[in-house]
């Protein structure tokens, strides 16, 4: 009987949170060219080649694009991902995580 008291106690103590999501956009810039934005959208975000050229064309004439939506550690990720491989390439994009 005392288990079953406490078991109840726990649980009630217990609250699930979700946890933070941060949104990932990619900033504009004049040098980094658009094949390698799409190709970035694509296989760093899993984007269709039309949702990646749709992405491209927002980040192009807004500034920035939402890439994607994601808990910390992934949108790290991501970010990192983007820098690394724009770097790799001798490319200046940015990729930035913003909480949602």
């Amino acid at each position: 009987m005392i288990e079953n008291e406490f078991e109840s106690e726990v649980k009630e103590e217990i609250e699930l949170k979700r946890p933070k999501m941060y949104k990932v956009l990619l900033l504009n810039d004049d040098y980094t060219s658009m094949e390698f934005v799409v190709s970035t959208l694509m296989n760093i975000f899993h984007k269709s080649e039309e949702d990646a050229y749709t992405i491209m064309l927002r980040i192009h004439n807004s500034g920035s694009g939402l890439c994607g939506v994601y808990t910390n550690e992934i949108a790290e990720t991501k970010v990192a991902q983007v820098l690394n491989s724009a770097k790799k390439n001798k490319f200046p994009l940015r990729a930035v995580m913003e909480e949602e």
